[in-house]
């Protein structure tokens, strides 16, 4: 039998303070702002167990991989600078997003046959390049049918770069392989589970779902390309989603973070010279000839979020959105884990009158989130809020501001989208696209039963705790 090594206590208190100490100086180096319950958890954890804890932080701990550089925009200007709220675009415009741009089309999908008919649609047209982000490609008949018409477009010269994350297809993503590299597709994993160091951290993963073609024609929203999203699976109806296609500069903005995403997904370790911001101007200046811009209809940006931005975009602009409200606040998300600042802002607005929605899936296909939801639903409940429990699955992430902004992306109302996942949403300013949002979300929620603010056992009331302290991380 092999003896166990011996360490004595002095031994294990020096152990315990060095993991502290790096948890300190690893945190304060790389100015990781971190919210209480996640600096409770990891400092708990290291003291408790250190010789678990502390390998845990290292890999899982990292939120941000840029250091605090944040190269400000200009403000907004030009003939349609009035037509969104200052609020708004001044706040992107100084965490680094690129400004809002007419749109020479955009047309939303609620339905999972015209979504995936639109999708078929952008590849097909594609003639130079195709990019598509995502993360889980399925292992289906959806994933397949995906994978042959990449595969068929890579054949006619187009060239094709498929970005797939690693968990989120971890068991499919090597299934359409062998046909895509046959035929050109190029393919990333983004940040293997077990790939070499300095191919980024584990924990960070790229929810951004978009289908780029030409640089000019965007398709994207909150599915990913599996059954599920689109026809349904296992004898079940499809999942409510959205999805969306935009042609102009938005397809732009798309792209510009897509090759930032690509080259994370390299292993690159250093800061790309330009910003997000700067690569698609300099796109613009080269794609977009003078006087070719439309007037102010569909005005629209891509508005980015996760580790590759020093600020915590869209959280920021949701909790300026609950405040700058005047009207209404509707929000469609599968998962709602807010952080205290989140929460907060929406009990406040519900508490000066404003009528806020919130729409979400009576049960989810994740029973974590499920719990970890319930202290923050009955609190929203009890300040006033019309939360609605639909009987499907929800996975659709929207949110509409009064008559003046709208959000359609990939990421939804909790922490792990809002302080750790890549995510992305689109802003849209004008009133037909705030309107079709807005009638959207209010005609599934007359389909949700209304949540109650009932106090639970207390057993359940013991394990929603127990899985809110650890939210953060769902």
């Amino acid at each position: 039998m092999l003896p166990l090594p011996h360490i004595s206590p002095l031994e294990h208190s020096a152990f315990v303070a060095a993991g502290l100490l790096t948890y300190v100086v690893v945190t304060r180096i790389r100015r990781q702002r971190r919210h209480p319950y996640a600096a409770m958890s990891w400092v708990l954890g290291i003291a408790a167990f250190p010789y678990l804890g502390l390998p845990l932080f290292l890999i899982f701990g990292t939120r941000k991989l840029l250091r605090p550089i944040t190269r400000s925009q200009p403000a907004p200007a030009g003939p349609w600078a009035h037509a969104a709220p200052l609020w708004a675009t001044r706040l992107l415009a100084a965490v680094g997003v690129a400004g809002a741009r007419p749109q020479v089309s955009v047309q939303f999908a609620a339905h999972g046959e015209q979504a995936l008919a639109q999708l078929h649609a952008v590849i097909a047209v594609s003639r130079r390049t195709l990019d598509i982000c995502t993360y889980v490609l399925g292992d289906d008949a959806t994933g397949a049918a995906i994978a042959a018409a990449l595969a068929e477009r890579a054949r006619a010269g187009v060239h094709v770069r498929l970005l797939v994350d690693s968990i989120g297809s971890l068991k499919s993503a090597h299934r359409h392989d062998a046909m895509l590299k046959a035929t050109g597709v190029r393919t990333r994993l983004f940040v293997p589970a077990l790939g070499l160091p300095g191919r980024g951290r584990t924990n960070l993963r790229n929810h951004r779902k978009v289908v780029i073609a030409d640089g000019e024609l965007l398709w994207a929203g909150g599915r990913n390309i599996a059954d599920e999203y689109f026809t349904g699976k296992g004898g079940e109806p499809a999942w409510i989603d959205l999805s969306f296609v935009a042609q102009g500069p938005l397809a732009v903005q798309a792209q510009a973070l897509f090759d930032s995403d690509w080259r994370i997904a390299r292993g690159t370790r250093r800061a790309p010279r330009l910003s997000y911001a700067e690569r698609f101007a300099r796109r613009e200046a080269a794609t977009t000839p003078a006087g070719t811009m439309p007037g102010a209809a569909h005005l629209a940006h891509w508005v980015p979020s996760g580790p590759d931005f020093h600020e915590d975009i869209l959280h920021a602009l949701l909790v300026s959105s609950a405040f700058h409200a005047e009207q209404r606040l509707l929000l469609a998300t599968p998962y709602f884990v807010p952080d205290e600042g989140l929460l907060e802002s929406l009990v406040l607005a519900a508490r000066r009158g404003l009528a806020i929605t919130l729409v979400l899936p009576r049960r989810s296909n994740h029973r974590l989130a499920d719990w970890a939801r319930g202290r923050a639903m009955r609190t929203l409940v009890q300040a006033g809020v019309n939360v609605r429990l639909l009987p499907g699955m929800l996975h659709a992430k929207a949110v509409v501001v009064d008559d003046v902004l709208a959000l359609c992306g990939s990421a939804n109302l909790d922490s792990r989208s809002l302080f750790i996942n890549y995510e992305a949403m689109a802003a849209f300013y004008d009133r037909a696209d705030i309107d079709w949002l807005g009638r959207w979300i209010c005609d599934i929620a007359r389909h949700g039963a209304p949540a109650s603010a009932k106090a639970p056992s207390w057993l359940r009331d013991i394990g929603e705790g127990i899985v809110a302290t650890v939210g953060f991380q769902l």
